[in-house]
């Protein structure tokens, strides 16, 4: 998986009681297609390609949040996407069993998004 320094500062900063899961997500995300990247935006870890996918918002908490900013735009069924609203999805793990056994709707999300927004 490709070291951006810009987020391994980020992560060294901020000292995350979720760590291991949020990198857990992020390598799930970054190895699902070779288009998506990661970077720092407005102090938050973002990953995306053509546009911001998700964001990791409320980093000191126990669990792992994730917006996906345009979520609602996102073409195919992800049963665990939350939220009813015009533009983002949400979706939220307490542990790595969970991430584990989402690894395959996150790497389908990441695909739809790079194919969405290759048209």
């Amino acid at each position: 998986m490709k070291r951006n320094p810009e987020v391994e500062a980020w992560f060294a900063a901020k000292k995350l009681p979720t760590e291991k899961l949020v990198r857990r997500v992020r390598e799930i995300l970054l190895s699902a297609d070779p288009r998506i990247s990661d970077y720092i935006k407005y102090g938050s870890l973002i990953l995306g390609f053509e546009g911001d996918l998700v964001s990791f918002v409320q980093v000191q908490k126990k669990n792992v949040n994730l917006m996906f900013n345009n979520g609602a735009k996102i073409p195919g069924r992800f049963p665990h996407l939350e939220g009813s609203g015009p533009n983002a999805r949400f979706m939220r793990f307490d542990d790595m069993a969970t991430i584990d056994a989402r690894a395959p709707e996150l790497t389908r999300i990441a695909k739809a998004w790079c194919d969405l927004k290759s048209r």
